[in-house]
């Protein structure tokens, strides 16, 4: 399984939307280098975005962005719904937390929480709360709006994360936890800072995580633990239950490897060409299954880190030694490959079914792609349907379209209403 990993692309309104964006060449580059490399190593299977998509979380950089995304994954082969995104700081909005006290009270709430079971008190309360659980959220109301196309959309509570799953080969299933590092980004803004580092949190129900059967487990969240307040925890519940965690944040483009796990960090597509030691990158990531030599499973991992190059302009690997191609093994003590071939009676589930409507709306490849679909209708087609199939509530008409669509899709999730679902949108696309 071959996965595109993109970070930081810090699109920047007004600029962004024009033709003097002069960070435009880096990404048309990255296009054309990817489209190359899938030559040789076949179509990608999923791209995954983690995080800083935008720049200052203003809803124009998110056409500009929402147009690349596309044109990348058209690039190298990849389907539109298998592109998952996450959010980063810079997606959110900043200026809202400076309008809105609501917003800055529910973060301090937490911020001041004397110890750490007191934050997590804290965090679920506030989030609970039919007035500060939205508003923790409305300063990525930009991000989510665009998330919605990919499934990638959160609210509170029932969703401030997301997974889905993709197949991966002989019974197993590759599952995606994307996190939210930023219900707590910005809460210094008022005072003109940014945030630092163990500022933010993200909170144990998040990195739950859980190692069932014949999954492998993949997390993607911005901020590696150190930046977080409760790291040291977080990096326990990740390393001990992921094979392959996906960070940003760092502009900092390396692997890690452990017998447990690999770890990736993410170069920046578009960072500050003021910064030091400016290098714009991405990765390429194959997954195969495999055994060891005393035929225990193990994933198998062959990376092409990619970083920019000047004269001639492109992206070159950065070598491991002298390969080209970083190489990892990580022990999978949870799976158990099934060969077709060697099946002898019937399979065991590929893994879990979803325990609840969020994640039966939002995780399979089919049930993405009627998001998707449903997302580009126009809002009176969203809404006609919605009534059609009894699935709005009057009293979330004030929600943000992200949230109050979203609550909608999981409805359909509930009441096993999907295939209606699907052929109302089929209806509206045939006009």
């Amino acid at each position: 399984m071959l996965l595109l990993h993109v970070s930081d692309i810090h699109f920047r309104h007004p600029i962004c939307n024009t033709n003097r964006d002069p960070d435009r060449p880096f990404r048309t580059r990255l296009i054309q280098d990817a489209r190359d490399r899938v030559k040789s190593l076949g179509s990608v299977d999923a791209i995954l975005v983690g995080g800083d998509i935008a720049f200052a979380g203003k809803p124009q950089e998110y056409v500009a962005a929402l147009k690349w995304l596309y044109e990348l994954a058209d690039a190298c082969g990849c389907a539109r719904n298998r592109i998952f995104v996450i959010p980063g700081n810079h997606d959110v909005d900043r200026d809202v937390i400076r309008a809105d006290l609501s917003v800055q009270n529910a973060q301090r709430a937490i911020v001041n929480a004397a110890s750490a079971d007191d934050k997590e008190w804290q965090i679920e309360r506030q989030l609970q709360h039919a007035e500060t659980g939205p508003a923790l959220l409305r300063p990525i109301a930009a991000y989510n709006d665009f998330a919605f196309n990919f499934s990638g959309n959160i609210f509170a509570p029932e969703r401030l994360s997301w997974k889905a799953d993709l197949p991966f080969r002989d019974g197993i299933t590759l599952r995606i936890h994307g996190l939210n590092s930023t219900i707590l980004s910005g809460w210094r803004t008022p005072e003109g800072q940014n945030d630092v580092e163990r500022d933010l949190y993200v909170e144990p129900q998040q990195t739950a995580l859980d190692p069932v059967d014949d999954v492998v487990n993949l997390v993607m969240c911005h901020h590696p633990p150190d930046w977080l307040t409760d790291g040291d925890r977080v990096a326990d519940d990740v390393t001990s239950r992921c094979a392959v965690h996906l960070f940003g944040h760092k502009h900092r483009q390396r692997i890690v490897r452990d017998p447990r796990y690999v770890t990736f960090y993410a170069g920046a597509v578009n960072p500050e060409r003021q910064e030091k030691d400016w290098r714009p990158g991405y990765n390429m990531i194959d997954l195969s299954l495999g055994r060891n030599k005393t035929g225990q499973p193990q994933l198998e991992v062959a990376a092409h880190l990619l970083e920019w190059q000047t004269s001639p302009e492109g992206f070159k690997a950065i070598k491991d030694d002298d390969c080209e191609i970083h190489h990892a093994e990580v022990r999978l003590r949870n799976v158990n490959p099934r060969p077709s071939a060697a099946v002898v009676g019937p399979a065991s589930p590929v893994a879990e079914p979803p325990s609840d409507g969020v994640e039966a709306v939002m995780s399979d490849d089919r049930a993405r792609s009627i998001v998707l679909r449903f997302w580009q209708l126009d809002m009176s087609d969203r809404r006609e349907i919605s009534r059609t199939l009894k699935l709005n509530d009057p009293a979330e008409a004030g929600l943000p379209p992200s949230e109050r669509f979203g609550r909608v899709l999981i409805r359909a999730g509930q009441k096993n209403l999907l295939e209606e679902l699907d052929r109302e949108i089929a209806k509206r696309e045939r006009r």
